[in-house]
């Protein structure tokens, strides 16, 4: 038996009408899947697989908590997770996947593997920015960080523990210009002319 042969949904002997199943996924299942997004977690998945005329849709009830690296201070940060998502499954002569929500698989196998996308699904209902609530970051982490973040010497002693990654100066040069840009503007009142 496989790691993910419980994700396998038999959709060929499957009778009409709308099925139910239910799927934990503790961190065995995040290790072995190997994605790069989450390790470790908790989540709680409802599958509903309706069958009308060999098409099956699939409705999916994510919700949990996944563990992932806070992006300021590196620990591990619990993220809680909840999403619906859709996947309709038809048979055809190869595996195809026509767009985000449309799934074609070979009629001879006549199964389908859930492991893949529910670890997708999980992973795409994650924040882009994912960081501790203020104060709650590994203090040396965020002390070495303040140390080496780019500042203007006014700001100095002025950074929040908030906003270490959004603090970053540019100097304003406008008065000065790149003279290739100037003989660019001369082309241009050139070809106007």
């Amino acid at each position: 038996m496989g790691k993910f042969d419980i994700y396998n949904v038999d959709l060929k002997n499957l009778s009409q009408g709308v099925h139910e199943y239910k799927y934990f996924l503790e961190n065995k299942f995040f290790i072995d899947i190997d994605g790069t997004e989450v390790q470790k977690g908790k989540v709680h998945v409802d599958l509903s697989v309706k069958n009308s005329n060999s098409i099956y849709e699939m409705s999916f009830h994510i919700e949990g908590v996944v563990m992932v690296p806070c992006d300021r201070c590196l620990d591990d940060m619990e993220v809680a997770v909840e999403s619906r998502n859709r996947l309709v499954v038809k048979f055809g002569k190869e595996y195809a996947e026509e767009s985000d929500e449309v799934v074609v698989i070979p009629l001879e196998e006549g199964a389908i593997n859930l492991a893949w996308f529910i670890y997708e699904f999980i992973s795409l209902s994650i924040p882009m920015k994912h960081v501790h609530a203020p104060g709650k970051c590994n203090k040396g982490m965020s002390s070495k960080l303040k140390k080496h973040t780019a500042r203007n010497s006014a700001d100095e002693g002025d950074l929040d523990d908030d906003m270490v990654d959004d603090d970053v100066s540019i100097e304003d040069d406008s008065d000065s210009t790149d003279p290739r840009w100037d003989a660019l503007k001369g082309l241009v009142e050139n070809d106007n002319n």
